[in-house]
């Protein structure tokens, strides 16, 4: 147990904390801004532990294989927490959401297969896959906050780049079922 897995687990935790928000019977009034803000705090600090956790462990050089496996499993939950969120306030179309959770899974063990196989490599995280993320972790905070401010519609702003994170999402999934080919045809 080092920081940066500690850091992990935080945003495991922030999960049902997120999810509480917009699903407990609180009375937050006729707006549900506060609601709102506070959902978009809770998901915007999941997402610095992210960043934070694995810069931390390189700095440090506190990787770990546990580390490995626990930090990606964070990211889907709360990418996917939020997603079921945005669905039930009918912010975001069920097929995107289905696009972007379907991509997890499928990368998920597209790479655990590969890993049996010795060729893991062939499906190592790729530029297409960062930038995919880096929109889809801005889109979905812009959709939990859902209201304007200073003039800046953020439900049409996160509605604009979520789609974005769908294309990406469709793209670096065809990339990594590219470079995972060979070895699917060759598998017997």
């Amino acid at each position: 147990m080092n920081f940066p897995i500690i850091l992990t687990w935080t945003r495991v935790a922030m999960i049902p904390l997120l999810i509480m928000i917009y699903y407990l019977p609180i009375p937050w009034g006729e707006k549900d801004i506060y609601r709102d803000a506070i959902g978009t705090v809770f998901f915007v600090l999941a997402a610095i532990t992210d960043w934070l956790d694995g810069w931390l462990a390189r700095r440090l050089n506190q990787t770990s294989a546990f580390g490995a496996f626990l930090d990606p499993v964070a990211d889907k939950l709360m990418v996917t927490a939020a997603l079921i969120i945005l669905l039930f306030l009918s912010r975001v179309d069920p097929i995107i959401a289905v696009i972007i959770i379907g991509r997890e899974i499928t990368i998920s063990a597209l790479r655990e297969w590969m890993a049996t196989l010795g060729a893991r490599s062939n499906v190592a995280v790729h530029w297409l896959g960062k930038v995919k993320t880096i929109v889809q972790m801005i889109a979905i905070p812009c959709l939990l906050y859902g209201h304007t401010i200073a003039g800046i519609d953020f439900k049409i702003l996160g509605t604009v780049l979520i789609v974005l994170a769908a294309v990406l999402t469709i793209w670096s999934m065809c990339y990594y079922l590219k470079s995972a080919w060979p070895h699917l045809v060759n598998e017997k």
